[in-house]
């Protein structure tokens, strides 16, 4: 049961990722278009309009640890989307001032307990959570700038328990259980900011490493220090975006030609605190929370796929262990 489960939830998830994806593509130029001309499409024009800027790129990362250690539990799935927006054409770097080149961010993110089915009240509760939030991105005397506010929507009011049911109802596998839903984390909106600063070293030719830091305020208030190495020529010189869950940075602005690099990363961080562990349950945050990741780019003339693997370290001090997940994109352009 749990192998045709893990094979249906994969297949379907995929299968959602590369439909979304290949009509996506239709906004975005093949890798070896010029960035001094950018794409149009329908679904950019809205908002292009809106912040007074010119479509750029655009980014999706899709997270579940079923593509990871073939569970379904803790930080069990997110679908994170971004566009980037700028005055000027993309020039292989961001802006020199914060404001210039914008990106419009949402995800959809559900945390469960290690079982769905039956309540153990020393587990983490299950919580659903929307994020709408815009960024901005820089670059000046070496340093890279990304700063941005999200409002975030957490509980029954954003219906992803209602998803997850209808979802694990149609591949007639169990779904989460009343008793469980019952005691998610209840309505609230969290205003949230967060920004990051890092600086990239050249390693030799093929090499990049970056060492970061990055502040959070709103669902969970954090600081976090960490690192991340790009070997390859895939990335060089493109905007990426760091997904909020795994950390795992992905591509939103495209101007690699064909190829693969790899991606390593790690970081720690102190929480302060987090909405989704509320104290006023009776949990107990871990004193640090690490992750360490790996993922590798693959650029084709008309395709590109990611696929990364994320160790998240202990949440909370009952939880057992850490887990394993997988960040999935494809990219199909006909």
């Amino acid at each position: 049961m749990r192998d045709r489960f893990m094979l249906r939830h994969t297949l379907a998830t995929l299968v959602l990722t590369l439909s979304i994806q290949t009509t996506a593509n239709a906004e975005t130029a093949t890798p070896q278009v010029s960035a001094s001309e950018p794409p149009s499409h329908f679904a950019h024009q809205p908002i292009a309009r809106l912040l007074n800027r010119k479509p750029l790129g655009y980014g999706r990362l899709v997270t579940n640890d079923l593509f990871g250690d073939g569970q379904d539990r803790w930080r069990t799935g997110s679908v994170t989307v971004s566009r980037a927006y700028g005055y000027k054409a993309w020039t292989g770097k961001a802006p020199s001032q914060l404001g210039q080149l914008l990106e419009t961010r949402v995800q959809g993110q559900i945390i469960a307990p290690e079982n769905m089915r039956d309540v153990n009240l020393a587990d983490r509760p299950y919580a659903g959570s929307l994020s709408f939030g815009l960024h901005t991105h820089a670059a000046n005397r070496g340093f890279e700038y990304a700063l941005g506010a999200d409002l975030v929507i957490i509980g029954p009011q954003t219906h992803l328990d209602d998803l997850q049911t209808g979802l694990h109802k149609l591949f007639n596998v169990p779904a989460p259980s009343k008793e469980v839903l019952a005691l998610q984390i209840g309505n609230k909106v969290r205003p949230t900011a967060v920004g990051e600063i890092g600086r990239k070293f050249r390693l030799g030719e093929s090499v990049e490493f970056r060492p970061f830091g990055e502040l959070r305020a709103g669902d969970e208030t954090l600081v976090r220090v960490g690192a991340d190495i790009l070997i390859g020529s895939v990335g060089r010189g493109e905007l990426f975006a760091r997904e909020s869950v795994s950390g795992q940075r992905y591509r939103v602005i495209y101007q690699s030609g064909p190829g693969y690099s790899v991606t390593i990363g790690a970081d720690i961080a102190y929480v302060s605190d987090s909405v989704y562990l509320p104290k006023d349950r009776g949990y107990t945050l871990s004193s640090h929370r690490d992750r360490v990741r790996l993922g590798i780019n693959w650029q084709g003339k008309n395709a590109s796929a990611f696929y990364g693997l994320t160790y998240l370290g202990k949440e909370f001090d009952a939880q057992p262990e850490g887990q394993v997940i997988g960040s999935v994109r494809i990219k199909l352009r006909f």
